[in-house]
């Protein structure tokens, strides 16, 4: 399997523009449903070093460093890693969309409910309820990305001959 880094570096140039837009609402990025072609065609480590780098370059542009890059990180590599595993013989936007509802979950409950009331002492309830709508709009966005975005970088990344391949092109069927 060839690997391509100008379509890995591509896509995590993009995803960090994307997370730099300024005003967008928290947790609508595009980050998991381009992880999860690359998971597909390039295999877990891979996936998690587009998850984790994507977070820690992130944080390292805005944010700065702290516990939460570190969780955060380890959560989005985790998310790669199973992507990997549930995509060896799976494809289409169905699968897209159903690891992107679970996965989405499984990293919101991993990350917002353990860096408040762990390391900030926050109430567990008031992670909880805290959590709900930025949940609520990571799933929206999450979801909607794997459906419509993820298919056509899978076409994308899968296509062996070109670097760059026109917009027409990917988005045919």
């Amino acid at each position: 399997m060839k690997k391509n880094p100008i379509k890995i570096i591509s896509l995590f140039i993009v995803g960090l523009l994307v997370r730099l837009v300024p005003f967008r609402a928290p947790n609508l990025e595009p980050i998991m449903a381009m992880q999860m072609p690359l998971s597909r065609k390039y295999g877990s480590v891979y996936a998690f070093l587009f998850g984790f780098l994507s977070i820690v370059l992130y944080d390292s542009v805005t944010a700065g460093f702290g516990v939460w890059t570190l969780i955060a990180g380890l959560s989005y590599g985790l998310v790669g890693i199973g992507a990997s595993l549930y995509f060896k013989n799976r494809t289409g936007w169905k699968n897209y969309a159903k690891y992107a509802f679970v996965a989405t979950i499984a990293f919101d409950a991993a990350t917002g409910l353990t860096m408040g009331p762990i390391f900030f002492g926050q109430p567990f309830m008031s992670a909880v309820l805290g959590q709900i709508p930025f949940t609520a709009i990571h799933l929206l966005s999450n979801v909607s990305f794997a459906i419509v975005l993820s298919p056509m970088i899978e076409k994308w990344v899968m296509k062996e001959s070109d670097i760059l391949v026109s917009i027409p092109e990917i988005v045919r069927v």
